[in-house]
């Protein structure tokens, strides 16, 4: 239900938003991700200097002369925003929620992509309000823009953790065509004691088809125990509750370990998927790193 508060959050979001689209980008966005694709363009008569592998044989066997083909880049992408409602992206202890962060990151790329005339697609999946995952099909347009601006700050943490590997599954299934992915994610579904997170695999496949940004949302307190003496923590993904001493030194350097333990096990699968990896955090400002990123994918390319 579209309510006057909504909106007005829209609004703000909007506004604060295309303020650090102004800020950052420019042209870095559509530079870093151009040509996504090829279109074709036209057969003509092969000529010398022609690579020999566009020589359309079809053609040339019915013409009894050599022709080719030639391709034109594909100028508009095709961007897809995949956002992670577990129950576990509702934590912040610093400045805000990583979901909070989730949304106004993923507003900033939606209003990057419109600014380039980019279509631009949803996935939300364990919303509280939902059952199933949301999708918006990849549109364009200021209306589109602000639907999907909507979505986003529509969309609540749910009660439960997200299985994130039949999410990715679900992303790779409902979009055939190659598009840029940006899953935003704490990545904290699916962990076990094994070497991999059960997500890595789905997020390889999906890698191959896909031009994937995994951008992982953290909290500085998952890393490092506040001195705050006894206190109850609730463990987001098991829902278990337990009693924690925070003035023990041993107990802060345990639980300081296996969070940089459980983090390298996150980075690490991301590495080895082969896409890229953007890690923000709640207590810091994300405009630096996501301008870093843009220029340096930029020069890459």
């Amino acid at each position: 239900m579209i309510t006057k508060e909504l909106m007005q959050a829209v609004k703000r979001l909007e506004i604060r938003a295309r303020r650090r689209v102004d800020d950052l980008f420019g042209g870095e966005y559509h530079s870093a991700f151009k040509g996504q694709g090829i279109e074709f363009a036209e057969v003509r008569e092969y000529q010398p200097g022609d690579d020999v592998r566009t020589i359309d044989w079809n053609v040339t066997a019915r013409s009894g002369k050599p022709f080719i083909k030639r391709f034109t880049e594909e100028r508009q992408l095709t961007c897809v925003l995949a956002i992670d409602c577990a129950r576990s992206t509702g934590f912040g202890a610093v400045r805000r929620s990583k979901h909070e962060l989730m949304s106004e990151v993923g507003a900033v790329l939606t209003l990057a992509a419109a600014r380039n005339n980019d279509r631009v697609g949803l996935c939300v999946f364990g919303s509280e309000h939902r059952k199933r995952t949301l999708h918006v099909e990849p549109s364009k347009g200021r209306t589109h823009s602000m639907r999907i601006i909507r979505e986003l700050i529509d969309a609540t943490p749910g009660d439960t953790q997200t299985d994130l590997a039949d999410a990715i599954k679900e992303i790779g299934r409902t979009h055939k065509r190659r598009a840029i992915v940006f899953i935003l994610s704490d990545f904290l579904s699916g962990l076990n004691n094994s070497e991999e997170p059960e997500w890595a695999k789905p997020l390889r496949v999906l890698g191959h088809k896909h031009e994937v940004v995994a951008i992982q949302c953290t909290d500085p307190r998952e890393f490092e125990l506040p001195r705050a003496g006894i206190i109850r923590m609730s463990d987001p993904i098991t829902h278990e509750r337990f009693v924690v001493d925070t003035s023990s030194k041993r107990v802060r350097e345990r639980y300081a370990k296996r969070a940089q333990l459980e983090n390298e096990t996150i980075v690490s699968a991301i590495t080895n998927a082969r896409v890229d990896h953007i890690e923000l955090s709640t207590g810091h400002d994300y405009t630096d790193t996501l301008a870093r990123f843009f220029h340096t994918r930029n020069a890459r390319r």
